[in-house]
């Protein structure tokens, strides 16, 4: 209801959530070279596991969060937690890999929970607040993405990979209780059927420019973000020798670079945001420019590390900040284009950056990410005018 107001408690909770749920789409990476040995497959082959979740991420988002205009939230959300714990336990007991990849489909698929909680946070928020919200729901997100690296590193190396999916699905189990008692119940004003739902994207995306910048800008940057880390375990492994306890680590590192989304969007309800997305681009590119030199330096990929997470950020909430002042009855729709967008490109990067690690190493990689990010500074100079 558009006359409840968002509290400090609901808000944190929806970003807790956001981590939680988000993780479940980010343990596999640090645990690919244990799957790998697991099933007796190359580094290659296993790489399809975060390909589809990630995949999986993009269909949900796409066919799933449009329902938020359509039906209520606290129900749907209830609702799409029964899939992800399945999918989960799905996942732990897998006999092979082609029952784990469809499994981490699923996981993807279902695992969309904070994307129906960073409208919610804007419908919700005072609008000049509203940057603030999605920044601190963002902030748990990010959180969770990157310490589900840390988490999923060292129960990987130390209890097995399949005891992460297991110890998620009771994660998800516990969560799931809090919302019951704690999430209000929203209604949505979309009257029509599905398929029109549906339709409605397509409209959207002809009409608002500055969603299609957006999703261009942010799946660029997420597509070097996913060639990074689904290559950092290989890299650990090969040139340091490191397990996956060590890759996951870095995660640890990054959550410093996601702090930087709660600031990023206090800042993006006060300064310039062409201005703010030119800045947070640069620091991507510096940060491909230390990973150029830091193949064999730990200080190097610590240093990059952070800068990556914080330009990445930076991009992302100031991006959603300018998709969400405007068609506030189509939110859900509206994040739905952003964010598929943003998950096939990284969808893009995952396969591109396995790619580039078995051709050219860690080199090949960071000019990746670099390339990557130059297209992000060159899109957003020459159509900046229509993200306002």
């Amino acid at each position: 209801m558009a006359e409840q107001k968002l509290s400090n408690s609901l808000l944190y909770v929806m970003a807790v959530g956001a981590g939680l749920v988000v993780a479940n789409n980010y343990y596999n990476q640090p645990l690919l070279n244990l799957m790998a040995k697991s099933f007796q497959v190359s580094e290659a082959a296993v790489s399809n596991i975060p390909l589809f979740t990630q995949l999986g991420y993009a269909f949900g988002l796409l066919f799933i969060i449009p329902l938020g205009d359509k039906f209520n939230r606290k129900k749907l959300i209830l609702f799409d937690f029964i899939a992800i714990i399945s999918s989960l336990l799905i996942a732990a007991i897998s006999p092979s890999l082609l029952v784990l990849t469809i499994a981490s489909f699923c996981i993807g698929f279902s695992s969309v929970v904070p994307q129906l909680f960073v409208p919610m946070a804007a419908q919700l928020a005072n609008p000049k607040d509203k940057g603030r919200a999605i920044g601190i729901v963002m902030s748990g997100l990010l959180i969770g993405i990157l310490g589900s690296r840390s988490i999923s590193g060292y129960v990987g190396e130390y209890l097995g990979w399949r005891s992460m999916y297991f110890i998620a699905s009771g994660i998800m189990l516990l969560y799931a209780l809090v919302l019951v008692f704690k999430l209000p119940s929203l209604t949505s004003d979309f009257k029509g059927s599905y398929a029109k739902l549906m339709q409605s994207l397509w409209k959207y995306f002809k009409a608002e420019p500055s969603v299609r910048l957006a999703a261009l800008r942010g799946g660029l940057g997420f597509a070097g973000f996913s060639a990074f880390w689904t290559t950092l375990v290989f890299l650990m492994e090969d040139n340091f020798n490191y397990g996956s306890g060590i890759a996951g680590m870095f995660g640890i590192l990054g959550i410093g670079g996601a702090l930087a989304a709660t600031w990023a969007g206090k800042l993006s309800d006060k300064m310039n945001k062409n201005r703010l997305i030119t800045i947070a681009t640069l620091v991507m590119v510096l940060a491909w420019g230390v990973f150029e030199f830091s193949g064999n330096s730990i200080i190097g990929l610590v240093i990059g590390v952070i800068f990556i997470d914080m330009g990445l950020q930076s991009l992302h909430i100031t991006n959603q900040n300018i998709i969400f002042s405007k068609n506030p009855e189509a939110r859900n729709r509206i994040n739905t284009i952003y964010m598929v967008g943003y998950f096939i490109g990284g969808a893009l990067g995952t396969t591109t950056g396995a790619y580039a690690w078995q051709w050219f190493q860690w080199s090949g990689v960071a000019s990746l990410g670099l390339i990557y990010t130059i297209l992000i500074l060159l899109v957003h100079l020459i159509f900046k005018q229509k993200t306002v």
